[in-house]
Protein backbone atom coordinates (compact mmCIF):
# COMPACT_ATOMS: atom_id res chain seq x y z
CA UNK A 1 0.00 0.00 0.00
CA UNK A 2 1.23 3.51 -0.69
CA UNK A 3 1.43 6.13 2.02
CA UNK A 4 -1.59 7.98 0.62
CA UNK A 5 -3.81 4.91 0.37
CA UNK A 6 -2.78 3.78 3.85
CA UNK A 7 -3.62 7.21 5.26
CA UNK A 8 -6.94 7.28 3.39
CA UNK A 9 -7.85 3.93 4.90
CA UNK A 10 -6.90 5.11 8.38
CA UNK A 11 -8.92 8.32 7.91
CA UNK A 12 -12.08 6.21 8.04
CA UNK A 13 -11.04 4.49 11.27
CA UNK A 14 -13.91 4.36 13.78
CA UNK A 15 -11.53 5.74 16.45
CA UNK A 16 -11.70 9.54 16.02
CA UNK A 17 -8.14 10.04 17.30
CA UNK A 18 -6.69 7.74 14.66
CA UNK A 19 -8.96 9.10 11.94
CA UNK A 20 -8.14 12.73 12.70
CA UNK A 21 -4.41 12.04 12.78
CA UNK A 22 -4.70 10.41 9.36
CA UNK A 23 -6.66 13.39 8.02
CA UNK A 24 -3.96 15.77 9.28
CA UNK A 25 -1.25 13.64 7.65
CA UNK A 26 -3.20 13.59 4.38
CA UNK A 27 -3.47 17.37 4.52
CA UNK A 28 0.32 17.70 4.90
CA UNK A 29 0.91 15.26 2.04
CA UNK A 30 -1.52 17.13 -0.19
CA UNK A 31 0.25 20.44 0.51
CA UNK A 32 3.58 18.88 -0.44
CA UNK A 33 2.17 17.40 -3.65
CA UNK A 34 0.59 20.71 -4.62
CA UNK A 35 3.87 22.56 -4.11
CA UNK A 36 5.74 20.04 -6.27
CA UNK A 37 3.20 20.33 -9.08
CA UNK A 38 3.09 24.14 -8.94
CA UNK A 39 6.90 24.29 -9.17
CA UNK A 40 6.78 21.87 -12.09
CA UNK A 41 4.15 23.92 -13.90
CA UNK A 42 6.07 27.17 -13.36
CA UNK A 43 9.29 25.54 -14.61
CA UNK A 44 7.39 24.57 -17.76
CA UNK A 45 6.27 28.15 -18.31
CA UNK A 46 2.71 27.97 -16.99
CA UNK A 47 1.18 31.24 -15.86
CA UNK A 48 -0.28 31.73 -12.40
CA UNK A 49 -3.70 31.96 -14.08
CA UNK A 50 -3.31 28.54 -15.75
CA UNK A 51 -2.22 26.93 -12.49
CA UNK A 52 -5.06 28.60 -10.58
CA UNK A 53 -7.61 27.36 -13.10
CA UNK A 54 -6.46 23.76 -12.68
CA UNK A 55 -6.53 24.06 -8.88
CA UNK A 56 -9.93 25.76 -8.87
CA UNK A 57 -8.70 28.85 -7.04
CA UNK A 58 -7.97 32.46 -7.96
CA UNK A 59 -4.69 33.55 -9.53
CA UNK A 60 -4.08 35.73 -6.49
CA UNK A 61 -4.59 32.82 -4.10
CA UNK A 62 -2.14 30.52 -5.85
CA UNK A 63 0.44 33.29 -6.28
CA UNK A 64 0.17 34.27 -2.62
CA UNK A 65 0.59 30.67 -1.53
CA UNK A 66 3.38 29.63 -3.91
CA UNK A 67 4.84 32.82 -5.37
CA UNK A 68 7.61 33.27 -2.83
CA UNK A 69 9.02 29.77 -3.20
Amino acid sequence: MTEATDLAARASDPDPRSGLRAVAALRRLLEQLEAVQVRSARAKGWSWQEIAAELGVSRQAVHKKHGRR
